[in-house]
């Protein structure tokens, strides 16, 4: 059996603070923002409240959470593994963990030539 690899994960502390947020907004989804308002930070909704479009491909899911990103930005991180973490300090001004003391930051590294090998055969799904 072929083994598998992701593009994203989480860390413990980003766990927590999706499971808090779940508890109180339901379902939510993450979306990697690409530098406007917020800067370049990944942006917690909840499910539903932010249009996904056909210039959004859908990163992975981790912690039962769907993490998208814009398809053009993508293309300069496609090569990266992303592991989504939560730090003290204030997060983004649209983003549900705004107000909690908490935010959520990326931290990325290259993939290994056997992670690239399985993930080139695995493309991203495209939105909209």
């Amino acid at each position: 059996m072929e083994k598998t690899f992701t593009r994203i994960d989480t860390t413990e502390a980003a766990n927590k603070l999706i499971d808090s947020l779940k508890e109180k907004y339901g379902e939510i989804i993450f979306h990697q923002s690409g530098g406007c308002c917020d800067g370049s930070a990944p942006m917690c909704y909840p499910k539903g409240e932010f249009y996904l479009g056909g210039s959004d491909v859908e990163v992975g899911i981790t912690h039962g959470v769907h993490f998208y990103m814009g398809a053009s930005q993508f293309s300069y991180w496609e090569h990266t593994h992303l592991t989504l973490d939560a730090i003290p300090g204030n997060g983004g001004q649209f983003s549900l963990e705004n107000g909690t003391g908490m935010r959520f930051i990326i931290r990325s590294r290259l993939y290994s030539d056997e992670e690239w090998a399985y993930l080139s055969r695995h493309p991203v799904k495209q939105c909209g």
